[in-house]
């Protein structure tokens, strides 16, 4: 035998030898039968993984041998999970998906309570990151502009703040919490919406209507959660940053990392700017607002005995956003030469949960933010500073057929501004006591009994009581009836940014006293299923919200004034809602929600419609997914009915109602990459603008100053040659933002 022959066998037996010990992992992912493609697939803990090809497929080649979890992941698909044991040679595996619906979805904002959304006898609304993904944002604030029913409203065309509506009650009854803790409200709600890393965010929960018999205050019209990441369920390293032709530029960064053996951190960054003045409806005012922001949010999760809970968040925020005449610059910040809007804001914000060390589930929330202004409209400074403590010990009591639910809260609030209306700080403490019990009556039958007591100094006992009741007829069917009632201690100028702006005089009628609400809701869930596979899902409500001491704000009575003060009558909100979510199989998902509402206010027996609140609202989505070029398309948008808007006065040549206006969204995602995507798309399709029909946005936006307009004994504008229309500078006619069709790209990148 040649030197050659044995070198050649040699090389043979070496091959065979090592191919004996290569474990190889193969098998196949689908869903209702079908094979899906470029499905993630891979060993939990471990960074061994592959994806499926065209047919389904997939392998792991190179596994040592030992037990593991193989993973299946794929956007609006449940994640499935299989132990395997990896001993031969090759290990064929069948992994199965279950498209996601969201409806088993694991909530905790109707009830305080962890539950499937199927069982909870409140109806809560959940959303996804695959949900504000099909139309990217650089703030939650923008994102749930394609959320039935939800609406975020702009307050200013010069410094773009906004609060959100839900089903036509404006934002100050919207209650925003972070992990279940209130620290969205007050002066944050108008700021501290922007600067929550969307890439950060787990899910979304909604509740329309009353919650504060658990919640407290604010929670009047409903209440937004965002839940963010456990630290665990986070990718190791993620981003994702997108730029417009406007000039925007948005980056959100990310990582997690294990702190010894008993700690899990989380980190997430978003930095925003946007420093392209533009006017392109020729008023000489930015289109939209400047602004240069940063926020830091870091989230840790402790290991303890017995899985007790132990999590602790924090976040920084900061930003500088201005809007105003086009040649202004900080030089001209405060004065009366040139008009500017320029707010600097700094807050911070702390987030903890201890369940105590004891047999009972018993658990400490807590919350702190401090929040610094320093803002001028104008020649106008109002420099303010909040602080809101929150504390809550809740004690989780199963029993038969009874699910119990004790707590014990505290809310400090310290507020301070350099306004007329706050001569010394505002500072309160709010102890509340509540309670609840979910009742199974039956398998079909749950009944929920709660009710909530605060003492505030000013105003003294609250009682806040709710009923929810559950039938579900069968797996398919639920029907949900809740009546309760809200309250809301109200501080106008941490709430009203119209109380700030512009010429009109602010008059306060007396002392404000809290609101107070009594609603029911009427809500039926429907899931259908087709024998072609495919899923639907009908979500369907009604109801009615009364509103005694209602604090509106009167733009009416007189042009030049915006009075505040207690309604000597009643106001109401009522209407109905509906949702559709198509499942239709081959890569295709649709949904459609619609809202018809009425709310108006009742005073000396005069019936009027609420200023800027639209009669009806339509949202809709359509995604298809097209596998064998790893491309989808989004197609997003919304509806909006005419809403009443504050003019100044008879001869004002604005449109008393906004006409009926939509923005649609088109993106196009390319996920053909190994942990990249590249996304790209026109926001604003049809271009709509509110100028459109309209001669002018802004009145007087030539005379920021009022230093050309005329005044009787009375304080009443007169007509004149350069005045006509008797206007005063007034930025508040506002309904739709002025930013107009735009290109956008962006990149995520994703390391499970």
């Amino acid at each position: 035998m040649s030197m050659k022959t044995i070198k050649l066998f040699s090389i043979l037996y070496l091959l065979i030898i090592s191919n004996s010990f290569a474990q190889k992992i193969t098998g196949k992912v689908s869903s209702n039968n079908e094979a899906l493609p470029y499905v993630n697939v891979y060993l939990k803990g471990t960074s061994i993984g592959s994806s499926t090809n065209e047919s389904g497929f997939f392998t792991i080649e190179n596994v040592p041998e030992g037990d593991y979890t193989i993973v299946a992941s794929f956007t609006g698909y449940k994640k499935t999970e299989k132990q395997i044991t990896v001993e031969g040679h090759v290990v064929i595996v069948k992994l199965e998906l279950e498209e996601s619906q969201s409806l088993d979805e694991v909530i905790i904002t109707g009830t305080l309570k962890a539950v499937s959304r199927l069982e909870s006898p409140v109806p809560v609304e959940v959303y996804s990151p695959t949900f504000f993904k099909k139309n990217p944002t650089p703030n939650i604030f923008e994102a749930l502009q394609n959320v039935n029913g939800v609406r975020p409203q702009l307050n200013c065309n010069v410094c773009n703040t906004g609060d959100i509506h839900i089903n036509g009650l404006e934002g100050p009854y919207t209650l925003v919490l972070i992990d279940g803790m209130p620290i969205v409200s007050g002066l944050s709600t108008v700021y501290g919406l922007s600067g929550i890393p969307n890439s950060l965010i787990e899910q979304v929960e909604i509740v329309k209507g009353p919650a504060s018999s658990l919640y407290g205050s604010e929670a009047v019209g409903g209440l937004i959660n965002i839940i963010t990441k456990l630290p665990e369920n986070a990718p190791l390293v993620f981003a994702d940053s997108y730029a417009s032709d406007w000039g925007e530029a948005n980056i959100d960064v990310g990582f997690k990392a294990n702190i010894g053996k008993k700690a899990n951190m989380l980190t997430g960054i978003n930095y925003y700017n946007y420093s392209n003045p533009i006017d392109n409806n020729n008023d000489n005012f930015t289109d939209v607002t400047l602004q240069d922001r940063i926020s830091v949010f870091q989230k840790w999760d402790f290991k303890r005995k017995n899985n007790r809970q132990f999590s602790l968040a924090g976040r920084y925020f900061y930003e500088d956003r201005w809007g105003g005449e086009m040649q202004w610059n900080p030089t001209f910040r405060g004065g009366n030469e040139v008009y500017g809007e320029s707010i600097y804001t700094s807050r911070y914000e702390l987030i903890g949960n201890y369940q105590l060390p004891i047999n009972e589930k018993v658990n400490f929330q807590f919350s702190y933010s401090d929040h610094d202004q320093n803002s001028v409209y104008g020649n106008i400074p109002y420099l303010a500073k909040q602080r809101i403590g929150f504390g809550q010990l809740i004690w989780d009591k199963p029993l038969k057929n009874h699910d119990l639910l004790f707590g014990l809260a505290a809310r400090y609030n310290f507020y301070n501004d350099n306004t007329p209306a706050t001569s010394t700080s505002d500072e309160v403490t709010i102890p509340s006591i509540f309670v609840q019990d979910e009742i199974q009556l039956s398998e079909k039958h749950h009944l929920l009994l709660g009710a909530r007591y605060d003492y505030d100094d000013r105003h003294g006992s609250i009682f806040t009581p709710r009923i929810a009741y559950r039938f579900k007829p069968s797996e398919d069917d639920i029907i949900r009836l809740n009546t309760g009632t809200g309250f809301r201690v109200v501080n106008l100028f941490t709430e009203e940014h119209a109380a700030l702006t512009g010429s009109r005089d602010v008059i306060i009628e007396g002392a404000l006293e809290p609101e107070q609400s009594y609603n029911v809701n009427l809500n039926y869930l429907k899931k259908l299923y087709t024998k072609n596979g495919q899923i639907f899902t009908l979500d369907a409500s009604a109801w009615f919200t009364y509103f005694t001491n209602a604090i509106i704000p009167d733009y009416d009575t007189n042009p030049n004034q915006i009075i505040y003060g207690n309604l000597d009558g009643n106001s109401t909100s009522k209407g109905l809602s509906f949702n559709v979510d198509a499942l239709l199989g081959s890569g295709i998902h649709a949904s459609v929600g619609a809202t018809f509402q009425d709310v108006s206010q009742k005073e000396d027996g005069i019936k009027t419609r609420q200023i800027l609140t639209e009669r009806f609202t339509g949202v809709w989505s359509f995604s298809y997914k097209h596998y064998p070029s790893n491309l989808k398309i989004d197609y997003t948008g919304n509806i909006y009915g005419p809403m009443r808007l504050p003019i100044l006065g008879d001869l004002d040549p604005r449109d008393e109602y906004s006409p009926t206006w939509s923005i649609q969204n088109i993106q196009l995602t390319f996920t053909g990459l190994n942990n990249f995507e590249l996304y790209g798309g026109v926001k604003n399709v049809l271009n709509w603008t509110p100028n459109k029909g309209n001669p002018f946005i802004i009145a007087r936006s030539d005379d920021p100053f009022d230093e050309n307009v005329e005044f009787d004994t009375n304080g009443d504008v007169i007509p004149t040659a350069e005045n006509p229309y008797a206007l005063t500078f007034d930025p508040s006619y506002v309904y739709a933002p002025n930013q107009g069709r735009r290109l956008f790209f962006g990149l995520r990148y994703t390391l499970n």
